[in-house]
């Protein structure tokens, strides 16, 4: 009595709902941890100047080729691994949304 639902109708498991608020939130933490680490990463590269020198008996080579720094590229990278979690996340709700057979 009182129960409006019919028999074919199931009710969400709570498992499942926190799972899919869970996910996201996590994934939107990941992207921010990242964001934080590259803008907060001592950007200590430094550039010099160099000219062409062709009586100096020296041969001139680079100590690195980046332009970012380590700490920024990692920050990066854990960014980027949230954005994947959150893609991973927004495919799969989308195709589970889409299933005739929705759990």
């Amino acid at each position: 009595m009182g129960d409006n639902n019919t028999p074919d109708e199931r009710q969400p498991r709570k498992r499942a709902t926190v799972r899919a608020a869970v996910v996201p939130l996590l994934g939107l933490a990941v992207v921010l941890v990242g964001c934080i680490v590259a803008w907060n990463s001592n950007a200590t590269e430094s550039f010099g100047w160099f000219a062409y020198a062709p009586l100096s008996n020296q041969v001139f080579s680079g100590t690195g080729t980046a332009f970012v720094s380590q700490g920024t590229r990692i920050g990066l990278a854990i960014a980027v691994v949230g954005l994947l979690l959150l893609a991973f996340w927004a495919g799969y709700r989308t195709g589970r949304n889409s299933s005739p057979n929705n759990p």
